[in-house]
């Protein structure tokens, strides 16, 4: 019950003493009564007093508490606009940052490009030099062993002795010692004629044809053309690449038709059933 209530209370009830009371005097009872209503009022003042005081208190906590909180509140809304200010700063240096990022990167492509590039030109420059220093030592080494190399006359007639003397062997070293010394005579033809000749005897009937062609590639005008023809003819069909060589007879035929060569490729198609004209 509030204070002001107990108040009002306690006086309505010694006006009601008051007024029962007779008229004569006031008995040892009221007097008692005066008194517990004295010590009511005056405990009722203190616990008034009391109440002020706590509710001063609080007001005072509430207002510090609530300016405490107002306090809090800005520090809240300055630090977050310090944070946002922050990120914001922090963005365009994050996307400033990246466009110098992908400007370094776009830079180093390019130089890995023109490394690559640059590389792949000092391995071609390389490749080229050794190429150079190979010929140039394998023309070194010819040139070497041309001036060690007999007489070309003399080189063709040992292996043409040696080759109709039954030594293949020797003979056929001999005839490429000619080419390899002496690539641009008119016997080189006769030589590489020669070396295919041992070849085909051999059974290389392979690299009888490679010498055949030589032949008639590098020297087509000279007398070993039409046997070299008709030879690599035969080596062909050997080979099981029968209609390259028929092919290489018919040609024979046409180009020389009143040699013995041609006389010996018709005889050779005869032979195997097919005609001499394609």
């Amino acid at each position: 019950m509030k204070p002001h209530r107990v108040s009002a209370l306690v006086a309505l009830l010694a006006m009601l003493w008051i007024g029962a009371a007779p008229a004569w005097g006031v008995n040892k009872e009221m007097v008692q009564l005066q008194t517990q209503v004295q010590q009511l009022q005056e405990q009722m003042t203190a616990m008034q007093r009391s109440f002020d005081e706590r509710m001063g208190v609080m007001n005072n906590l509430v207002q510090q508490d609530a300016d405490a909180v107002n306090k809090l509140v800005a520090a809240l809304n300055n630090l977050q606009t310090t944070l946002q200010k922050q990120q914001s700063d922090s963005g365009t240096k994050t996307e400033q940052l990246s466009g110098q990022i992908q400007s370094l990167n776009d830079t180093l492509d390019e130089l890995k490009v023109r490394l690559a590039k640059v590389s792949k030109q000092l391995e071609d420059m390389q490749a080229s030099q050794q190429s150079l220093a190979a010929q140039q030592a394998t023309q070194q080494a010819a040139a070497d062993a041309a001036k060690n190399a007999p007489p070309p006359d003399v080189l063709y007639n040992n292996a043409l002795r040696d080759y109709n003397g039954g030594k293949p062997d020797l003979a056929s070293q001999e005839f490429s010692d000619y080419v390899k010394f002496y690539p641009n005579t008119d016997l080189a033809g006769n030589s590489y004629y020669y070396l295919g000749e041992i070849q085909f005897k051999q059974g290389n009937y392979q690299q009888a044809v490679q010498s055949y062609d030589q032949v008639l590639q590098n020297f087509a005008g000279g007398n070993k053309a039409a046997s070299a023809q008709l030879k690599k003819g035969l080596a062909l069909v050997e080979l099981g690449k029968q209609d390259d060589g028929v092919s290489e007879l018919r040609h024979l035929i046409q180009r020389y038709p009143h040699s013995p060569e041609a006389l010996q490729a018709r005889d050779r198609l005869r032979k195997l059933g097919v005609s001499t004209r394609g």
